[in-house]
């Protein structure tokens, strides 16, 4: 593997002369010597981009390509195989959607997709319980692959410490105490991953893989197939290309950062486009999400730090971005899957109430 590694962070420069991504090696932040400009570099590529590439994460070689097998395995299964764990059998919002199955600001997604979360007990969802307790639940997965819950198992373990790092680097660069967000995720750290497959778009088809949109919890650390291009991020009012770079995760920030800073950190809008006719992608996110029921904390940031904090935007359907992270969540699930709504929970089709 080669690890990039540019320390602080530049704007480098893509083939159409559009700035790229910054790259930070995050083995800067455990040498004393680099630590303070790691995190400052760390801490000014989400004011500015909300994305960055991260190198020296841990995750071997072995384990990408294990993971990226495996989830070509998944794929490759009958039809009737991925259906018998269709996410229309879960309430809890978890499983597998089908190509066209989920929907980004209305429209169609061109994405097949198993998603998965912490192993957790049901939680109650009488009518005085909180709406969001319907995303805690059991997993479903292939009885065909048992490897597709061994290798994710392990890769989202180690996602969670990587996120954890940063976390605390964040917080030291903002000028918080490192442990300023340990409270949110508590013991039970709602956790979401997705293994993804993108396939080559079709005459007269979409061509959005997925579209524009924010992440709604509060960082986002995704490994794409190498090679694999399609991830745009909006930047200064332009689509940047954002293409995989070899032995990097690409990173952003989530909705509930931008709220914690009042927007000094930025939750970027992105989207992936469908891949060219006769190809395909695979990409694997890990969404590092607080407790379901955290109140997310608002900073206090140093004055020169507030000086440049514009405010909290709304999100990507204009909707208002509140602390409460499992209203977040939930309105963002409902909207992307009215099949699941339909399904388990058709008192939300008109809309997701707060507790």
């Amino acid at each position: 593997m080669t690890l990039h590694s540019v320390l602080p962070a530049p704007t480098t420069q893509t083939s159409g002369g559009a700035p790229a991504l910054p790259v930070l090696d995050l083995r800067h932040a455990d040498d004393p010597a680099t630590a303070e400009t790691f995190r400052t570099a760390l801490r000014e590529a989400t004011h500015g981009h909300g994305f960055f590439y991260l190198v020296g994460h841990g995750a071997d070689d072995a384990l990408v390509e294990r993971l990226i097998g495996t989830a070509r395995e998944f794929f490759a299964l009958p039809e009737a195989a991925k259906l018998a764990i269709e996410n229309t059998r879960s309430p809890h919002f978890r499983g597998y959607t089908r190509v066209g199955g989920e929907r980004t600001q209305g429209k169609v997604d061109w994405r097949e997709q198993i998603d998965v979360g912490p192993e957790r007990p049901v939680l109650p969802t009488g009518p005085d319980d909180p709406a969001h307790h319907v995303l805690q639940g059991p997993n479903l997965w292939p009885a065909e692959l048992p490897a597709l819950r061994e290798v994710v198992d392990e890769w989202t373990t180690l996602m969670g410490t990587v996120a954890d790092r940063l976390l605390r680097e964040w917080a030291l660069s903002l000028g918080q105490a490192p442990d300023v967000f340990d409270a949110a995720f508590g013991d039970a750290p709602a956790w979401l991953a997705k293994v993804v497959r993108y396939p080559g778009r079709v005459a007269g088809g979409t061509e959005q893989g997925v579209g524009w949109h924010n992440d709604f919890g509060v960082l986002t650390l995704l490994l794409v197939e190498p090679g694999r291009r399609g991830l745009q991020v909006e930047y200064q009012g332009e689509a940047l290309d954002a293409p995989p770079l070899e032995g990097a995760l690409i990173v952003n920030i989530g909705e509930m950062l931008e709220w914690a800073t009042d927007g000094y950190l930025k939750a970027t809008r992105h989207r992936v486009l469908a891949p060219e006719p006769g190809t395909d992608r695979v990409s694997v996110p890990y969404f590092h999400n607080p407790s379901l029921d955290a109140v997310f904390p608002r900073l206090t940031l140093p004055a020169e730090l507030a000086a440049r904090a514009p405010g909290v935007s709304r999100d990507a359907d204009d909707d208002e971005i509140l602390d409460e992270y499992g209203y977040n969540a939930l309105k963002s699930r409902v909207r992307a899957h009215p099949n699941v709504v339909a399904a388990h929970h058709p008192h939300l089709a008109d809309g997701v109430r707060r507790r």
